[in-house]
């Protein structure tokens, strides 16, 4: 199957699912299109699905991420020992691990194409992430709390796996407790990286955007959580700083050429 014939059969999938769909029409533009199949999969309830859909999802998915362009870990250079510092979209990454700033439902953005990290790493994950943070919660049977992590296999993303880590909102004023449980994602995601062997760990910057934390602040925050969690426990995992604007390169570059370990 093409790209676009894959595309038009998960389209016809998603749509079959809900009757009172039955009159939306696929657009023949190839952007409308993609458009519609990720409001589809940003919509869709954690609930099984078959496997012939698992296997062209799976493979228009991992398709449309090499298109994108896949940067590996290997070909970056670390800005201080096992240390780095990327601009880049995080789902086209190749390292261990990468964290997600999740809301405490840890079920994904149900919000159609929204610009947040939580979406796109839904989307180009697949629906089996979805389904897999549900089996979570459902286990858990409350929602996750501020600071804490959990960690789900990668599915279609060129990583290893996902850390889910609830970031503080902020309302107003920067308090105290906001910062100590930012700090709290950082350190919950490093331990639980480092019990499942995870050797290099994508960070992106937790809490700021839709959470309002301070981009300047929440960044001397994740350095100095990373960086005392090294010294503390000798850990030589790769941590790579995800960046996607250019004004959070400015400031992680800044803070990390000034701080040498």
């Amino acid at each position: 199957m093409t790209q676009t014939e894959r595309r038009i059969y998960l389209i016809q999938e998603l749509l079959r699912e809900h009757p009172s769909y039955s009159n939306i029409k696929i657009p023949a533009n190839e952007q409308d299109q993609k458009n519609l199949l990720r409001s589809l999969f940003n919509i869709r309830m954690p609930q099984p699905i078959n496997q012939d859909f698992l296997t062209i999802q799976d493979a228009y998915l991992q398709e449309e991420i090499k298109q994108k362009g896949i940067t590996d870990l290997s070909n970056l250079t670390p800005i201080q020992n096992n240390i780095y510092l990327w601009q880049g979209d995080i789902t086209t990454l190749r390292c261990d691990a990468i964290v997600n700033a999740a809301n405490s439902q840890m079920l994904g953005c149900f919000v159609p194409c929204h610009s947040c990290i939580d979406n796109a790493i839904h989307t180009f994950s697949g629906v089996q992430l979805r389904i897999a943070c549900e089996e979570i919660m459902q286990k858990q049977g409350h929602a996750e709390e501020t600071g804490k992590s959990k960690i789900t296999p990668a599915y279609n993303l060129p990583c290893n796996y996902i850390l889910h880590t609830v970031g503080p909102i902020v309302h107003g004023s920067l308090t105290k407790k906001e910062n100590d449980l930012l700090a709290s994602c950082y350190h919950s995601c490093l331990t639980l990286a480092e019990q499942y062997g995870v050797k290099s760990i994508a960070f992106c910057c937790i809490s700021t955007g839709e959470f309002h934390f301070p981009n300047d602040k929440a960044a001397e925050i994740a350095v100095k959580t990373v960086k005392e969690y090294k010294k503390q426990t000798n850990s030589k995992i790769d941590v790579i700083f995800n960046v996607f604007k250019e004004s959070d390169f400015n400031i992680y570059n800044k803070l990390l050429r000034s701080q040498r370990i």
